[in-house]
C-alpha cells in the first residue's frame, strides 16, 4: 500500500500528474447539499496542537472517506470509514498519552471480513498518516489525511475525472475554506499503482488553483466541485466531485 501525506497548514508543493490549465465551468444549477456533513469543526480547541483530536481523510482504492476521533472530547478512540457506500466502524485499544505521538491499529469488519488500518500522528498533531492497511476487496488503498482544528473545518469531496485520452478515474480531495487550501489524489480506474497527488489554494472566486503552475483546476460552489482543464499534452480533463464528509 502506498501512502499519501498532506498538511493543509504547511503548503508542500507536491508533483501534480494531472497538470491543469483550466477555466471555470458552470456547476449543476439544481445544486447538491451534503445534509449529513458538519458545518462547523468537531475539533476541540485544547487539542489543536497535540495528537488528540479529529482527523479526516479520503480513500482511493475504490472510493471513500475516513474520520478518526482520537480522544477529542472524552476518552473515546474510534474511526468511521465509508467505502463504496458501506460504513465500517473501527476501534483501537491504544490509550492516548500526553506529549507523545499516537500510533495505533484500528480494527473492524467489512462484509464479515476483518479490516485493519494503522494510524500514526506526531505529538503536536502534525503529519497524520496511514502506515498500512488491509481492507478486503480494496487492495492498495491510498489515504490522504489531515487534522481538523477548532478554527478550520475539513471537508471531504469524492468524485471522478475524465480525460480525452480517453481515461476515467477517481478524483477525491480535502479542503478547508477558512485556510483557503486543498489537496487530494486521483487514480485511473482499474489501476493498483500509487495515486497521483495534487494540492493548491482556493482564491476569492472559489476557484481551486494548482500550486505548481498557478492555473485554475476547478470551481467550488457549495458542496459541488467541477471544472474542465488541459494537461501538458493538450488533453481535456473534466473533474466532478461532491462533498460527502
Amino acid at each position: 500500500m502506498k501512502k499519501v501525506i498532506l498538511s493543509l497548514t504547511i503548503i508542500s508543493l507536491l508533483t501534480l500528474v494531472i497538470i491543469v490549465s483550466c477555466k471555470k465551468t458552470g456547476n449543476d444549477s439544481s445544486s447538491y447539499t451534503c445534509n449529513t456533513c458538519k458545518q462547523a469543526p468537531d475539533a476541540v480547541a485544547a487539542n489543536d496542537a497535540n495528537s488528540k483530536g479529529i482527523y479526516k481523510g479520503v480513500v482511493i482504492g475504490s472510493s471513500g472517506t475516513i474520520k478518526f476521533n482520537v480522544a477529542n472530547s472524552d476518552n473515546t478512540i474510534t474511526a468511521t470509514m465509508v467505502i463504496d457506500g458501506v460504513t465500517v466502524t473501527l476501534t483501537s485499544s491504544i490509550t492516548w498519552v500526553q506529549g507523545q505521538s499516537y500510533v495505533a491499529p484500528f480494527t473492524g469488519t467489512l462484509n464479515g471480513s476483518a479490516v485493519s488500518i494503522n494510524f500514526k500522528v506526531d505529538a503536536n498533531g502534525g503529519n497524520p498518516i496511514i502506515t498500512s492497511s488491509n481492507i478486503p476487496g480494496h487492495p492498495n488503498a491510498d489515504f490522504t489525511l489531515v487534522k481538523e482544528t477548532s478554527s478550520a473545518l475539513i471537508e471531504c469531496f469524492e468524485g471522478t475525472y475524465h480525460s480525452s485520452l480517453p481515461e476515467d478515474g477517481t478524483f477525491n480531495l480535502l479542503l478547508s475554506r477558512s485556510l483557503k487550501q486543498y489537496g487530494g489524489s486521483a487514480r485511473k480506474n482499474g489501476s493498483t499503482v500509487a495515486s497521483s497527488t495534487f494540492n493548491g489554494s482556493i482564491n476569492g472566486n472559489n476557484d481551486l488553483v494548482d500550486a505548481q503552475d498557478n492555473q485554475v483546476k476547478a470551481h467550488l460552489s457549495g458542496d459541488i466541485l467541477s471544472g474542465n482543464s488541459k494537461d501538458r499534452n493538450g488533453n481535456t480533463i473534466t473533474v466532478n466531485a461532491k462533498r460527502t464528509l
